[in-house]
């Protein structure tokens, strides 16, 4: 056989560290101000000390949640290996009381080796729990229990929270409960009997500045110097990369990207395809790499609606756009006919149109689904006063203009400004 080419090499390194969580989070726990620390300082303090906790982590789906909690317990159990049991849960599948209980007696059972019954009550996997709970804190093992999907938990009688919360009321008890959830308010929905029982401790995840963006590139892109891969290879792969990097194009292409979501797992999702792009004959990534991973990924069906409306739809677009640049959080089709005159008073446009065919150009806006009334109230209303938001965002609007073929100057001059 012959030798691996490097390129191909480095192709599978990447995309190996894309599907790695633990990789790209790594680099966050260095910082004492990370959630990655905060968290790992609550459970290891809750094992050391022997005591019970409770815990929220929040943030946007693809926001890194679940990787740093699995990163801080695999580290955990390497500090702690016989002092913790993980029982793991999620609202999607476990939501309902009788269902919850039953799996965490089924994985207590194959975490201490003890025979597990499908036949047990409610009762029974409840009282189960609550004995586990007292002989682990007896045993001074601490069991963590992961509840994914938290907010589902808390529909119902969420007399699972109940119990698990006021089971660790008692001091024979060691537990951490982490509740995982996108909804911000996840603790607002628990019932006053389990908030009260809850230690409201939140960790927030938020989508990465820009310099933790510049360490999360550089992390997963860089090939290691104090590899197999040839030296002279490296040295060019990695200072053509930060080329790139620091390109004012690739910067412009990113934001465009992470407009739509800034999320880490969105942006993992555009440096895969951009790596799958990678030219194996040269070996190096290149921007054209990234500039064809976002022309794959953009979002282009509101694009080419933009492209087919009439001069007088691309108006009424911007007014509603105007409207709500001036924070008017309400409007109908008469705030935006006012706003339409108001343009048109301003700059004395020839592309002036009488309000019945303003009126049809806004039906068919609505049945492009370009724009939507608020609600479903008011079906009985007159449509030019029936509440309506735009569906498209700034970015969509702009770029749409720019695409048109002869869109008036002074709609590009009105987006801009």
């Amino acid at each position: 056989m012959g030798r691996e080419n490097p390129a191909e090499k480095a192709l599978g390194l990447l995309r190996r560290r894309l599907c790695d969580p633990s990789f790209v989070f790594k680099p966050f726990s260095d910082s004492p101000d990370s959630n990655y620390s905060k968290l790992k300082f609550i459970i290891s303090s809750s094992v050391t000390e022997a005591c019970n906790n409770s815990i929220l982590l929040l943030g946007p789906r693809g926001s890194g949640k679940i990787a740093v909690l699995e990163l801080v317990i695999s580290d955990l159990l390497l500090e702690f290996p016989d002092m913790i049991s993980v029982i793991k849960l999620s609202g999607l599948l476990h939501s309902d009381d009788n269902c919850a209980f039953k799996e965490i007696a089924r994985q207590l059972c194959v975490e201490h080796q003890l025979l597990f019954s499908k036949m047990a009550s409610f009762d029974d996997n409840s009282q189960f729990m609550i004995a586990m709970l007292r002989e682990c804190g007896l045993a001074h093992k601490t069991i963590i229990f992961v509840l994914d999907e938290f907010d589902l938990f808390s529909q119902g009688k969420q007399r699972l929270l109940y119990s698990l919360l006021d089971a660790m009321q008692s001091v024979s008890s060691q537990a951490v409960v982490i509740g995982v959830s996108c909804r911000l308010d996840a603790d607002q929905l628990l019932e006053k009997r389990v908030r009260s029982r809850f230690s409201h401790r939140k960790l927030l995840f938020l989508p990465p500045n820009k310099e933790d963006m510049q360490r999360l590139l550089e992390n997963i892109l860089l090939l290691p110097t104090d590899s197999t891969f040839p030296q002279d290879y490296t040295v060019q792969f990695n200072a053509k990369l930060q080329n790139i990097l620091a390109d004012e194009r690739f910067k412009d292409v990113l934001n465009t990207y992470i407009n739509t979501d800034s999320t880490v797992n969105y942006l993992l999702k555009f440096l895969f395809r951009a790596v799958s792009n990678m030219d194996l004959v040269t070996g190096f990534l290149s921007l054209e790499n990234f500039k064809t991973a976002l022309s794959n990924v953009q979002r282009q069906p509101k694009l080419e609606c933009i492209k087919d409306c009439s001069i007088l739809e691309l108006y009424i677009l911007v007014c509603m756009k105007k409207l709500e640049i001036k924070e008017q959080n309400s409007y109908n089709f008469n705030s935006i006919m006012k706003e339409y005159k108001t343009v048109h008073d301003s700059f004395q446009t020839s592309d002036y149109y009488a309000q019945n065919v303003c009126l049809r150009a806004f039906e068919h806006l609505l049945q492009r689904e370009l724009i939507s009334f608020t609600d479903s109230r008011g079906n009985n209303q007159s449509i030019e006063f029936r509440p309506v938001k735009l569906l498209v965002s700034s970015h969509e609007l702009h770029q749409g203009l720019k695409s048109y073929r002869s869109c008036p100057a002074i709609l590009q001059k009105l987006m801009a400004g």
